[in-house]
């Protein structure tokens, strides 16, 4: 299970990601490759977990002033902002809107959108990022990239390969530079109003936390809301304000102070982050303790549960497979709650 757990301070950042790490405002950025088979243009970029998902689980972090330059993705791509405060603009030269987000929002970007983002915190700051499919499809930048990173030594082919010319490295045999992408190819991107964008934003304080969702009620002072993806009836739950299908749903969780999930198993692969306090996840008589920025993901079929480490609570979210996930498998068995009662009592 250790192996399906990065925690925050373990992560391991590519500076040449993508094309524009040399253009200078893109040139202090760092991305994170956490779950699935990875979506940077870099070969050095390090994944963190390769197991295939359905989707993938990056992170940027990037300190004020940081820019990630406009591009485009063949799936949706969304953003939960971990800390800080970020502008995130759109339209191919970054002039069609712009949103500022802070801790606990999400922004769920549609496809063939161009979308650039910058961190405008005094600190560091980070965003966890889910892109849908096992392979997202190549990234499409705006003309000015290409033309900006020109002058730094990084040639990006057409196979999605970054090459890094400074380093004596070449272009492969069979493959050739990428065409960069013309002012007529626009045309085939979509342009969006500031109040469509809106509708794919969501503020912290707007999510719809539940008691009545079928999880919410087998637990002890736990509330979920749905954040992207079609209301489940099998779920008892409420679509989320970005009800439409995405490949996977989004999740928050919201712990009390003495919160506790009960045992339990699920038909997906479970993807949970910590957004904020701690959280003990128990499996058989073994336990993980993760604490804000941690990642891990769940096996399917893996009797687990969850309990609050924190004063002030927990808030956690979680990623799953699918646009209609099942409900979880609940697991009646007073022994394993005995079990970790004491587990808990001896840490």
């Amino acid at each position: 299970m250790k192996a399906r757990l990065v925690r925050y301070r373990d992560l391991i950042a590519c500076k040449t990601a993508f094309i524009d790490a040399r253009t200078p405002g893109s040139d202090r950025k760092e991305n994170f490759c956490i779950i699935g088979p990875g979506v940077a243009e870099s070969p050095g970029q390090h994944v963190h977990v390769k197991i295939p998902h359905g989707f993938n689980i990056g992170g940027a972090r990037q300190p004020k002033g940081c820019l990630n330059s406009q591009h485009s993705h063949e799936t949706e791509e969304v953003f939960l902002v971990h800390s800080g405060s970020w502008a995130f603009r759109w339209g191919h030269d970054a002039t069609d809107g712009e949103a500022i987000l802070h801790a606990g929002d999400v922004i769920s970007i549609p496809v063939n959108v161009f979308r650039g983002f910058e961190c405008v915190s005094e600190e560091e700051s980070f965003l966890f990022a889910i892109l849908g499919r096992d392979d997202p499809g190549h990234v499409t930048w705006a003309p000015y990239v290409f033309e900006e990173a020109k002058d730094y030594g990084l040639v990006l082919t057409r196979a999605g390969r970054l090459v890094d010319t400074r380093a004596g490295e070449k272009i492969p045999e069979g493959d050739e530079p990428c065409r960069p992408t013309s002012h007529d190819d626009l045309k085939n991107f979509r342009r969006m109003s500031a109040a469509e964008m809106n509708a794919c934003v969501l503020k912290a304080g707007d999510a719809i936390l539940s008691r009545t969702t079928d999880l919410a009620q087998h637990s002890k002072g736990v509330s979920e809301a749905a954040i992207l993806g079609p209301a489940n009836e099998a779920e008892r739950i409420h679509a989320g304000k970005m009800s439409n299908p995405h490949g996977f749903h989004f999740r928050k969780i919201v712990f009390e102070k003495s919160g506790r999930i009960p045992p339990h198993s699920r038909s997906e692969e479970e993807v949970v982050f910590i957004q904020d306090g701690a959280v003990t996840l128990f499996w058989g008589d073994k336990y993980l303790e993760l604490e804000k920025g941690d990642t891990i993901t769940v096996p399917k079929t893996l009797v687990r549960s969850w309990w609050s480490n924190s004063e002030n609570g927990v808030t956690l979210f979680v990623v799953r497979g699918g646009d209609s996930p099942a409900a979880p498998i609940w697991i009646d068995d007073q022994l394993i709650e005995q079990k970790q009662n004491l587990a808990k009592m001896a840490s």
